[in-house]
């Protein structure tokens, strides 16, 4: 779905731990470069390659991949991608997720004893399918660590917000040309209205909360919820409502 100008929201249909749902991961664009942000599950690669052909971007053009968190969800995909592109491209994160995004650390949802919590409901051979992915995610090398308020130098700019809570390292990401919002999981949506963090997947609830507060700073005409999809109605007023 086109967002704006250079701009795409893809809509990738995932199943984590049986639970079937859409994801969307961001596209930034122009006519020669291209910006990735946050890369699937594992094995999306193709779902990947065909939304960003959809939008018209050849694969070719991404010079750059930003991981929000290290969510499996979120980074899964991420060595297929690097593969796929063909060339060297930098990877961007936070420094607090870059110890569990290089393998350094378990993340920090996906502990042996959490997994087998999760997985408990599925049948044996699903469970052990599952298991298999969730106990050893994907890893890749973070080339450039982000702090907040840093401007990326990408279409106009675009600036890092630090929105720990979901994970400890959790960015989002404003487009200041479009005054677009990209909130990785810093808060989620339903039909397009802005509901704040998922509690079953925040392990810090109050500072998702007091990160969530930092959106009140900024004129926002779209947010990109990768758990929801687009909000562009009233954005501004909808976050000063959840600040309070």
């Amino acid at each position: 779905m086109k967002v704006d100008h250079g701009i795409e929201m893809l809509e990738l249909e995932m199943n984590m731990m049986g639970n079937r749902m859409t994801i969307h991961p961001t596209l930034l664009y122009d006519d020669h470069h291209a910006v990735l942000v946050d890369v699937a599950m594992p094995g999306q690669l193709e779902a990947i390659q065909s939304a960003v052909k959809k939008a018209g971007v050849p694969f070719e053009n991404i010079d750059a991949v930003i991981l929000t968190h290290q969510d499996i969800d979120h980074i899964g995909s991420i060595q297929d991608v690097l593969k796929a592109v063909g060339k060297p491209i930098d990877v961007y994160a936070h420094a607090e997720d870059k110890p569990y995004i290089e393998g350094d650390k378990t993340p920090i949802k996906m502990t042996p004893e959490r997994v087998s919590a999760m997985l408990a409901h599925l049948p044996e051979d699903a469970r052990k399918q599952a298991e298999a992915v969730f106990l050893n995610p994907p890893t890749a090398k973070v080339t450039k660590v982000v702090a907040d308020g840093e401007i990326l130098p990408f279409f106009g700019g675009i600036q890092v917000i630090f929105t720990p809570g979901h994970t400890p390292g959790h960015i989002s990401l404003y487009h200041q040309a479009t005054k677009t919002l990209i909130t990785g999981d810093a808060t989620v949506s339903q039909n397009g209205k802005i509901v704040g963090p998922n509690p079953q997947a925040t392990p810090d609830m109050p500072l998702a909360l007091e990160s969530q507060k930092k959106f009140t700073s900024f004129d926002i005409l779209k947010a990109i919820c990768y758990h929801g999809g687009l909000c562009d109605e009233h954005v501004n007023e909808q976050f000063r409502d959840l600040a309070k």
